[in-house]
């Protein structure tokens, strides 16, 4: 294993390449090492620690512990399961060196990880630490385990749960944030699923405070932690049929809204009956709801929206830079992931709200990672306010926003390897032969801007061409396209149909065994911006992903068929 996405994340099982209690340990005493190695004065030589409800984390977040204490560090333990984010929460509230959560968030019932935070903001792992733990884990000293017994952990004075203190501070950072008008007493029912999670503790406290008890349907079946997630194939709410249940569970009980944790509680999913018919808002939809919501609080609370900035990540929607101009607020992207988010909203000092189309979303009054708990608090506040001062629910609300800021729609996809060691390095190779220094168009509409962050390179730039981003390893490789927009009128008779261009990323998973294809299209209307996205697409998965071995996500199955060198199903 390596260090990836802020840790670790991989198959449990024998082996140094898998989670198991060997490797949990050699990284514990490998991350206490540095931290040792690190010490300041401003910083306490300490360590918290949770877990999620998988299989081991309970047991490799003991031995975890265990190491750091054989290590001299004191180490504050979660007493039961949490969502992620109570971790960097823990971090910055006692000023810890580090943090460790064990948790493969929706991955898969197979596999675990062990996501690292750096004190004492509680920030994800970055350059160099990233590189520095890695270096230390594997140091000799390193990979013969101190000790293999938990048992004798709880007699070290070093061992300590974590005080609840810390949990009074989280709800009451989540309240403030989140009611922003007492005078609003709107309550709208609706099903919540914690995906077999941890989140349901959480939700339900968070609920209490708000004065929303009443008003949550639980989907039973999903309700408790259940590490062998037994009624989803993947437990993740971005993927078809996970919220199958929810939406059985909201018909039976006449109820229109379906809010959704992953099985960690870091992110975030909604879903709105619209004409009959069940609507999953994408992971972008939400982000600029939940900035809609940030920016009138903000404004509520100091009356100047150009002090206000909001990130998002390179793959998100165009709409919040449209948004920034509009309404006045600053806007700036980063790399995919909230190691950059999170890390780039402590340096600047002015972000309110940050999010990534993944369903993740950041307030770093609260802590600088995603939270799904606090996105739910926040979203259920908002609502309550659309439907009370305008008379709109969440689908509502974003139509009054298309109209607005214009129509931005999105085809997201993936496509799946069983050896994505072999088929994701040959798809990159096969796209950067398409032109040098990139092709000139593309599925006959005019490449207007061409960005690689793995050399790094962006046409935007000359006579330099520097990338505004920064350089990515080349083991997560990720291109990105501006296409121009494109005019039809076939007829002569009528109005020009039109959109006013695409972009679309090319990305390799650094968590999952995937490649993703993030593609939006703008336009002045839902209709026309859906079919420019889906024209592109379609060249897409029939030009550049007809590799053998790439797996197309089912929703879009319908691209590849009569293709038989294209992807399989």
């Amino acid at each position: 294993m390596a260090f990836g996405t802020a840790g670790l994340r991989a198959r449990m099982g024998a082996g140094y390449s898998r989670m198991n209690c060997l490797t949990v340990i050699q990284t514990s005493q490998g991350l206490a090492q540095y931290v040792k190695s690190q010490k300041s004065s401003s910083r306490a030589e300490s360590v918290v620690i949770g877990y999620d409800g998988r299989k081991n984390s309970r047991r490799f977040a003991k031995l975890a512990a265990t190491a750091f204490v054989k290590m001299g560090l004191r180490v504050y333990l979660y007493e039961t399961y949490i969502h992620t984010p109570l971790v960097p929460f823990g971090v910055r509230f006692l000023g810890a060196a580090a943090g460790i959560m064990i948790t493969a968030s929706h991955n898969p019932a197979a596999d675990n990880g062990y996501k690292v935070y750096w004190g004492p903001s509680g920030c994800q792992i970055n350059s160099p630490h990233d590189v520095g733990i890695a270096k230390s884990i594997v140091h000799e000293d390193n990979l013969k385990p101190l000790s293999w017994d938990t048992i004798e952990l709880h007699q070290d004075p070093n061992y300590r749960f974590m005080p609840a203190a810390v949990m009074d501070d989280y709800y009451e950072k989540v309240y403030k944030l989140a009611n922003r008008s007492e005078r609003i007493q709107i309550h709208a029912r609706f099903v919540y699923t914690p995906i077999h999670g941890t989140g349901l503790m959480y939700m339900t406290e968070m609920l209490r405070r708000l004065g929303y008890s009443d008003d949550m349907v639980v989907v039973d079946m999903q309700a408790k932690p259940d590490p062998d997630f037994p009624t989803v194939e993947y437990p993740n709410p971005e993927e078809a049929g996970a919220l199958d249940l929810a939406y059985a569970t909201a018909d039976q009980n006449n109820i229109s809204l379906v809010l959704a944790n992953d099985p960690d509680a870091d992110r975030f999913a909604v879903a709105e009956k619209v004409d009959g018919q069940w609507y999953r808002l994408t992971g972008d939809q939400v982000g600029i709801l939940l900035a809609s919501a940030s920016l009138a609080t903000y404004t509520l609370q100091t009356k100047d929206s150009s002090k206000m900035a909001i990130l998002s990540s390179a793959v998100s929607t165009g709409m919040i830079g449209r948004m920034a101009l509009d309404e006045g607020f600053l806007h700036e992207e980063t790399l995919t992931g909230f190691k950059w988010m999170g890390g780039r909203a402590k340096e600047r000092g002015d972000v309110f709200y940050a999010f990534e189309e993944a369903l993740g979303y950041m307030w770093p009054k609260v802590c600088y990672d995603k939270d799904g708990i606090t996105a739910a608090a926040v979203f259920l506040r908002a609502m309550a306010v659309w439907q009370e001062e305008e008379g709109l629910s969440p689908w509502g609300k974003l139509q009054q926003l298309y109209n607005r800021h214009g129509n931005f729609e999105n085809m997201n996809t993936y496509f799946r390897s069983a050896r994505p060691i072999f088929t994701t390095p040959a798809l990159f190779q096969k796209i950067k032969q398409l032109g040098d220094p990139f092709p000139t168009h593309i599925g006959g509409r005019e490449v207007l801007r061409w960005r690689d962050v793995t050399i790094p390179y962006d046409s935007a730039n000359p006579p330099t061409y520097a990338a505004s981003l920064p350089a990515v390893s080349r083991d997560s490789p990720m291109i990105t396209c501006w296409l121009a927009g494109k005019s039809e009128n076939p007829s002569g008779v009528g109005p020009v149909s039109f959109d006013n261009g695409i972009r679309f990323t090319v990305r390799a998973s650094g968590t999952e065994p995937k490649v993703k294809l993030y593609l939006e299209c703008q336009s002045q209307s839902s209709q026309l911006a859906k079919a420019g996205a889906a024209e592109v697409l379609q060249h897409l998965v029939n030009n550049w992903f007809n590799l053998p071995g790439l797996v197309v996500e089912s929703k879009y199955h319908h691209l590849v068929l009569g293709n038989p060198q294209g992807s399989s199903f």
